[in-house]
Formats: C-alpha cells, structure tokens, sequence
C-alpha cells in the first residue's frame, strides 16, 4: 500500500509499505477513505516533534471503514464507518480514569498515531484501542462533516471546557485558522454573550464573518484588540480567552486582554520559549490553563454533528485524491488560494 512516510527532518515521501495486520486484540484495522492534513503532520516534517519517529506513516485525522478488529474488541464490527481519534488511550491506566488521555502511559497511547505509531495518510491502518479511539459515524453523516470529529473538533471543544465560560460571557479567541474556527464554533456552544475573533490575516478574518463566526472581527494591525473587547465588557476585559495563534506576541496579548480573574487557555504549539512576566501581571489573578487535548468527547461531538449544532465542513476548502497528496501539502503550507483545511479522498 501507498503511505507518506516522514524519512527525515524536512522530508516526507510517499512510499510503498505493507498493510497492517491485528497485532493486539484491542486493535483494529481501517481502510482510509478521507483524510486531511494537520499544522502538527509540518512540524513533524521540519523536526519540531522530538518523539517523532523517522519511518513512520503520519496523519491523524482521518476516518474510515472498519475491516478486520481482534478479539478484544467489543463495539466496533468490520463494515462499521468511523472517525479515528487523534489520541488512543488504553481507558485504565492512572491518567485515563480521570479523562487525561492524552497522558496515558501505554506505550501506544496518547498522541501516537502519526507520530510514533503508523497513522492514517495511508490506504490502511491499524489502530489500538478500538474501542476507545473509534467513533461510529451515524447514517447520513459524510465523510468530511465526520472529518475533523477526532482532531480540530476535539480540541475546540477541550479548550471551551477548559475556559469555563458561562452565559453572558465575551469570549477572545485568538487565531482564525482551523484550530480557532473549531474552537469558537465549540464556545458557542456554551452561550456566551460575544466571541471576538482575532487574527492579522484579513482573508482568514473575512472567513469567518462571511461564515457567521463570532460575532466581533479584529484585525490587531489596525486596532487595538483590547480596546474592542474593553468596549463589550464595561472595561473590563475577556471573560476567557483562547490563544489559538502561537505566533510571536500572542501569548503577550491573550494575558493582557483577560479581564482579572479570568481564564487563558493556551491551546497553540510554539516553536520556542514563552515568557511569564509575573511581575507585570502581578494583580490580574489569572489562571493559565494549557496543554494537549484530552480528545475524549468525540461521542459527544459527533452527536452535535449529528443534530446541526456542530457544522465544521466550510472549513474543507479543497479537496485532492491520494495520488495528489503531494501537491495537497504544498497548498496546505502555503495557506494560498483560501486554503483553510483539505479532504483527502482515497477511493478516487
């Protein structure tokens, strides 16, 4: 079978591999029909994830059909269509009973597939922990609404749960990219009285006005993004903010726009160093929360899915068969002609 392969730092190929087989009885196999390409799959190629292991097949947001599960398994039966969770967890280790799964202990759990197990930018896939890290997509759901169910989803509706936002709340999120669209469509959810959408690249801000998300559009270039949600807030400041950029001042900024008392919640991956300047925020009583999705909702995601209240599809902007994958990476890094997320189909 077909699978891109990271070789080496800066280096993925699509290459030949044999299919996988059930090595555990808690496994199953997955033949691929759609996946797309993650922010995190470019920081793999350019070295910037250190458990990364050269040799092995990346993506991890993908969904599928179920072809063959080990003995284990209980839920999940071949023929069975299923999103994929971007962290497989063994659901009973220390971590695990208290929801932290992206901190499980086995040695395939956590953030493995892609990473440091085979993941699913192939034809096919063998996924431990079925039964945990398979969500069963319901009939009449496609393939891309399912899509980002596992990865882009999760960790929007992770972050708003973190930020404790209650009704009435204004809500910065900072980032407009596809990390931050999911993460305002999921703070949504929890009725706040505002969302403010920052970003300094106008077409990702004209996105989404154009698609009704949040309810307030600043570009930090042109005014001040404090200003703006002092204005919403009596002087205040955001109730909860999501940094969702990791660019270089918007850690900077997502402390200084918090109203005292507030929630910051870090979802972005930096790339380097951040300061905590304590001294300058001493006062403010914020509390920082941060981390690695704890991608263990995808139940409840998909039932929001399912009943409209969740529609994350305008964000597959572009589609590309598998044998196309190479130039999909291309116009992915680039975030040119409006590239916001891709489908990668393989039964094309």
């Amino acid at each position: 079978m077909k699978a891109v392969t990271y070789v080496d730092k800066g280096v993925f190929e699509v290459r030949d591999k044999p299919e996988p087989s059930v090595s555990e009885p808690t496994d199953a196999i997955i033949r691929v029909t759609t996946a797309s390409i993650c922010t995190s799959d470019l920081h793999i190629r350019d070295g910037f994830v250190p458990r990364a292991v050269k040799g092995v097949t990346v993506g991890h947001e993908f969904v599928g059909v179920v072809v063959e599960v080990g003995s284990g398994v209980e839920r999940f039966s071949p023929g069975d269509r299923v999103a994929v969770n971007v962290e497989t967890f063994c659901g009973h280790c220390f971590y695990c009973r208290r929801g932290w799964v992206n901190n499980c202990t086995d040695r395939n759990g956590g953030w493995a597939l892609g990473c440091r197990i085979d993941g699913g930018q192939a034809e096919m896939v063998r996924v431990p922990f079925a039964d945990n890290a398979l969500t069963r997509i319901p009939d009449g759901i496609s393939d891309e609404q399912a899509l980002l169910t596992g990865d882009l989803l999760s960790t929007g509706y992770w972050a708003a749960g973190l930020g404790d936002i209650s009704e009435g709340d204004v809500v910065a999120v900072i980032g407009a990219g596809p990390t931050g669209i999911c993460t305002a469509i999921c703070c949504r959810l929890r009725s706040p009285a505002a969302i403010v959408i920052i970003d300094n690249d106008p077409s990702r801000l004209e996105f989404a006005r154009s698609h009704g998300i949040g309810d307030a559009w600043v570009d930090p270039s042109e005014c001040d993004p404090a200003e703006v949600i002092r204005g919403l807030t009596e002087g205040r400041g955001a109730d909860a903010v999501m940094e969702v950029a990791g660019g270089d001042d918007t850690f900077q900024m997502a402390w200084r726009i918090a109203r005292p008392n507030a929630v910051v919640v870090v979802v972005a991956m930096y790339d380097r160093p951040q300061t905590l300047p304590l001294s300058d925020m001493y006062g403010k009583n914020l509390v920082f929360k941060t981390g690695g999705v704890d991608a263990s909702s995808c139940g409840e995601i998909m039932d929001l899915i399912s009943t409209g209240r969740i529609d994350a599809t305008p964000l597959i902007t572009h589609r590309f068969r598998f044998s196309e994958i190479e130039d999909a990476y291309r116009l992915f890094e680039s975030h040119s002609d409006g590239m916001m997320k891709v489908a990668i189909r393989f039964n094309e």
